[in-house]
């Protein structure tokens, strides 16, 4: 991993929390301000399955009110009807090969419609946005 230098003048006083935070746990100032820098990061999409991360990593450069729409996106009540009906078919273990195809595709689709919302909430959330979602 590179790793860059950075000066940056802070507060006394967010300075001075820092160094008591840095005491209290004995760790160093630098670990203290680099945890900070982590926690109030952005989100990360590192965790999600590698077949999403360039789609979630896409949105970082999105504005907010393309993200707002994301977030609000819903599926459609065919979509969902046809995504339960094929569910409730694989319970019974009575689909098609073509139908099991469909909803392994459709599965991908809601994971990654649903990774994407989340995602975008988070962002517009960590940019100071007001989320009311519908």
């Amino acid at each position: 991993m590179q790793v860059e230098t950075v000066t940056l003048q802070i507060p006394e006083p967010l300075y001075q929390r820092l160094v008591n935070t840095a005491r209290a746990t004995g760790q160093s100032i630098e670990q203290v301000m680099l945890h900070a820098l982590q926690v109030g990061s952005p989100p990360t999409y590192e965790d999600v399955p590698a077949e999403f991360q360039t789609e979630l990593a896409a949105l970082d450069q999105l504005d907010n009110n393309t993200l707002l729409q994301i977030a609000n996106n819903r599926k459609t009540t065919a979509e969902m009807e046809r995504y339960n009906i094929l569910l409730e078919r694989n319970q019974s273990n009575s689909l098609t090969d073509t139908e099991q195809l469909e909803l392994i595709k459709l599965r991908q689709e809601a994971d990654l419609f649903m990774l994407r919302k989340a995602q975008a909430s988070a962002l517009l959330r960590w940019r100071g946005y007001n989320l009311t979602l519908s």
